[in-house]
């Protein structure tokens, strides 16, 4: 089933924390919907070496893709790879979109994201989609309101430092 452009994706999300809403977005989405390609990760990249990990994931699963949708789960804001891969979908001017899981963390009513992505839905760059959905519909529609968005690179705001490590 197709439902207009189908855009490149990568997709970052906490691994060993979320994996299953992984797998369940990208068989409903990427598969049964064909909504988008998937270029995300397929495994961990094997290495100890944090800058060939970040410029693995830059070079070959975001440069490509026309979009970054991060998946928001309960610890997904501590993670230090998914800062670096929502700076280097900054760096690319890519769309940004972020989804909350069901088991995302909330905090007086708010839930609880990275602060890189924060900045951006907050600058109006990044769109956010406050919960899960299974709607073919609903997700083709973000994906497209979170393109129109980044037409409007003014809007960008990756002025962080990168994290250096995962926050406990």
């Amino acid at each position: 089933m197709y439902y207009g452009t189908k855009r490149k994706v990568f997709i970052s999300y906490h691994h060993s924390g979320d994996q299953h809403w992984f797998n369940e977005f990208t068989k409903l989405f990427a598969e049964r919907y064909e909504i988008f390609y998937d270029n995300s990760l397929d495994g961990r990249i094997r290495s100890d070496d944090a800058e060939y990990v970040n410029r693995t994931i830059r070079e070959e699963h975001i440069v490509g893709s026309s979009i970054t949708i991060v998946l928001c789960g309960a610890e997904t804001w501590k993670r230090k790879y998914v800062d670096w891969e929502i700076h280097s979908t900054l760096h690319h001017k890519h769309a940004l979109l972020a989804i909350a899981l069901p088991t995302a963390t909330q905090e007086q009513g708010k839930i609880i994201v990275p602060a890189r992505l924060h900045d951006n839905i907050q600058s109006g760059y990044a769109h956010w989609l406050g919960s899960w959905v299974t709607d073919p519909q609903a997700l083709q529609t973000a994906i497209e309101s979170a393109i129109q968005k980044s037409g409007d690179k003014t809007r960008i705001y990756n002025e962080r430092e990168k994290m250096g490590r995962n926050l406990s």
